[in-house]
């Protein structure tokens, strides 16, 4: 399970080994990823991902369990950076409106081109589509005890939880409705910023 990251003052010191294993890890990471969208995930093998990546079939297993969990760690590392960001926010601005913001920024990043690549390539697999939906109720969790981090007053949990569900859940419709448009593709962030106007307009 994903922990929420100490704010950047209290984090401890990474050492060397630390350092070289985190690294290590996004490596096989970014090499999956690009065998997966070069070959297809199902046509790529771990031993192909190990040989490209330097490392042994053997020594993949002390990085990732399986094909599934080095796409799982791009959508841990896109909520870890979301939810670094959100730890950064000012008390002073609504807490739905930090959330969305931010949300928005972070889809931004990518291109349509690399989302709708990204895209294909999960809808490729039904595993990776299960892992995908159990995350949401992780991206969830994450979420609240980010907003609980920021916003401290105990009698605003109850609401705080309830931004945290209406968010993820206004992402799902968002990616739902820019998955099956037509036409000129629209970027995912425009259908994200109309999905939490639809969501202010009917509170």
């Amino acid at each position: 399970m994903l922990e929420i990251p100490p704010p950047a003052a209290l984090a401890p010191a990474e050492s060397v080994r630390e350092r070289k294993r985190r690294e290590t890890r996004r490596r096989i990471a970014e090499v999956g990823q690009r065998l997966f969208l070069a070959k297809g995930y199902d046509g790529t093998t771990l031993d192909e991902i190990a040989a490209a990546a330097g490392i042994s079939r053997r020594s993949f297993f002390s990085y990732f369990k399986s094909k599934d969990d080095v796409m799982v760690f791009w959508m841990e590392t896109g909520s870890a950076s979301l939810i670094a960001d959100l730890l950064k926010t000012s008390p002073d601005v609504p807490p739905l409106d930090a959330v969305r913001d931010l949300m928005v920024k972070h889809i931004a990043s990518n291109t349509t081109e690399q989302m709708t690549a990204i895209d294909n390539l999960m809808l490729s697999s039904e595993s990776l589509l299960a892992r995908k939906q159990a995350y949401y109720a992780e991206q969830e969790r994450m979420l609240f005890s980010a907003l609980c981090e920021v916003w401290r007053q105990p009698e605003r949990r109850g609401a705080l939880r309830m931004v945290a569900m209406v968010s993820i859940g206004a992402m799902k419709i968002a990616l739902q409705a820019w998955r099956e448009q037509t036409g000129k593709r629209k970027p995912a962030a425009q259908f994200l910023r109309d999905a939490f106007d639809s969501l202010k307009s009917a509170l």
